[in-house]
């Protein structure tokens, strides 16, 4: 966005300037007999005082009028500062120009938070409704003299129950996210292997993988590599990575697991040859309840804030998470952790 900067010096020119075509115009249509040289001169002389007059008049109306506007925007030290500024209304001009547009920034965020606040609430009546419903249907049809049909009651009470889990696990996952936000959350600094905890989360969703016919991969496990880090949370992190692999991995494929050493810190990085992710959902991936195929999302019984939790994690740890995905040839999440000293 470009913002034209007017001077006082501007303003009176373009005045004159007018005045003087004005008063040329004039003294055109009407006839007379005075000299062209005089009427002339008298033009010019008109052309000056109509510039230095209005100078003046704009020059009163800045320091009475704009010179507290200036104030409110700037706030300067003094009121001297005032007057040592050779140009009041071109400094203005700029400072009302950013001044708005920081405040159309801010209202933008405004806007995106107040949308993000209308889906939030949508998406956790949404998530919460469903189970409910399927519960109090299964509820009606025991009371309604499906308790007796021994074919039916345990199946429904079965499904009632697994419908409760998944209310209780989004509670839960809810309640993780802000208490990290809150800072209610406390972090337990440890030192300890990370390729020890990668593969007990291999072991922790073996069967999992094996229901869809998915091998874990780690790669550069030729020795240890320590980090300092909160060793339950990091797992929680490990554990919905892993479980989105599994879950949007290609039946029969691989999920690989690679440690990268930098420096200072390890890269773990987490790759699967599943169905990709398209380019444009990336940036919201991390969104709570953000789902890329909703309803396959549901099916398999996810709770829609994995991500969310697993960004809040390494945000706490003041740690990074990348992602990289080719829609149809598989997705890459991979963060840092510090070294162990």
């Amino acid at each position: 966005m470009k913002f034209e900067l007017y001077t006082a010096k501007k303003i009176s020119f373009a005045i004159a300037i007018t005045s003087l075509i004005l008063a040329s115009i004039t003294v055109v249509l009407i006839p007379s007999t005075i000299k062209w040289t005089f009427i002339l001169l008298v033009l010019i002389f008109f052309f000056i005082i109509i510039w230095l007059s209005s100078y003046f008049l704009i020059k009163q109306m800045i320091t009475k009028k704009l010179t507290p506007l200036y104030s409110i925007i700037d706030k300067p030290e003094s009121e001297e500062s005032y007057q040592q500024s050779l140009d009041i209304l071109n400094k203005a001009n700029i400072k009302v120009a950013q001044w708005v547009l920081q405040r159309n920034k801010e209202i933008d965020k405004l806007r995106r938070n107040e949308k993000f606040r209308r889906e939030f609430l949508s998406n956790v009546s949404h998530e919460l409704k469903t189970p409910l419903f399927s519960i109090q249907g299964y509820i009606t049809t025991l009371l309604d003299g499906g308790i007796d049909d021994t074919s039916i009651n345990k199946k429904f009470l079965e499904k009632a129950e697994k419908n409760i889990n998944r209310m209780i696990a989004i509670i839960q996952d809810l309640e993780t996210i802000s208490n990290i936000e809150n800072g209610e959350l406390q972090l337990h600094y440890e030192d300890f292997d990370i390729v020890t905890l990668i593969n007990e989360m291999f072991e922790m969703l073996e069967h999992k993988a094996q229901k869809r016919n998915i091998k874990f991969f780690l790669i550069n496990q030729v020795k240890p590599f320590m980090v300092r880090a909160d060793r339950q949370r990091i797992a929680d992190v490990l554990y919905n990575l892993l479980l989105n692999s599994i879950n949007y991995g290609k039946e029969g494929g691989k999920t690989s697991v690679f440690i990268h050493e930098l420096e200072q810190k390890l890269l773990i990085e987490v790759s699967d040859n599943g169905i990709g992710i398209e380019e444009h959902y990336i940036p919201r991936l991390f969104e709570r309840f953000f789902r890329v195929d909703k309803s396959r999302s549901r099916d398999i019984g996810g709770t829609g804030l994995g991500l969310a939790i697993v960004k809040h994690i390494l945000e706490a740890h003041q740690q990074q998470i990348y992602v990289k995905s080719t829609y149809g040839v598989g997705s890459s999440f991979s963060f840092t952790l510090n070294k162990a000293l």
